[in-house]
């Protein structure tokens, strides 16, 4: 039996979720560098997590999830790294023992208080490669804007709307 060898262009429109990962993984990857090197020890993709309980005060993990504008499930991923690393902490809600309440600690408001002092640098940084490859930032806001009104399967005409079939 003859061996083909057939080669898979990944190079193509239809595997921009991988390169979008990819490019994910390498900005979490280069971030984290900068963030060490301004003693932060917040995980790069828990640094909204951790503003927006400063920004709160304190929240659920429904209500951090809702002001992320991501999954609750997302949320309770990061909580327990950010627990063992002293940055938050958790409570018995008040009002409804079932929920839990998080809020930072003396050590979480330390590391968002240093975050903030590594945010100028990271600002630069994205000033001087947006310069060279263009706003991605306004582009990926813009393209889930448009996703959301208009989902890919729409795009490709096995869903149907009202959009595109009155």
């Amino acid at each position: 039996m003859k061996h083909i060898s057939k080669t898979i262009v990944l190079d193509d429109p239809v595997f921009l979720g991988r390169s979008v990962e990819r490019l994910s993984t390498l900005i979490e990857e280069q971030s984290a560098v900068v963030l060490r090197s301004y003693d932060v020890t917040i995980p790069v993709k828990s640094c909204s997590l951790v503003a927006v309980l400063e920004a709160r005060g304190a929240a659920t993990a429904a209500e951090l999830a809702k002001n992320l504008d991501v999954s609750h499930q997302l949320v309770l991923q990061k909580i327990p790294k950010l627990l063992k690393l002293g940055l938050i902490k958790s409570e018995q809600d008040q009002e409804d023992g079932r929920k839990r309440t998080f809020s930072l600690t003396a050590e979480g408001v330390s590391q968002i208080k240093q975050f903030r002092r590594s945010r100028t640098a990271i600002r630069a940084a994205y000033v001087e490669l947006f310069a060279e490859v263009g706003d991605l930032f306004d582009l990926t806001s813009r393209t889930e804007v448009a996703l959301r009104q208009r989902s890919i399967g729409e795009r490709a005409g096995v869903i149907k709307t009202k959009q595109n079939h009155p």
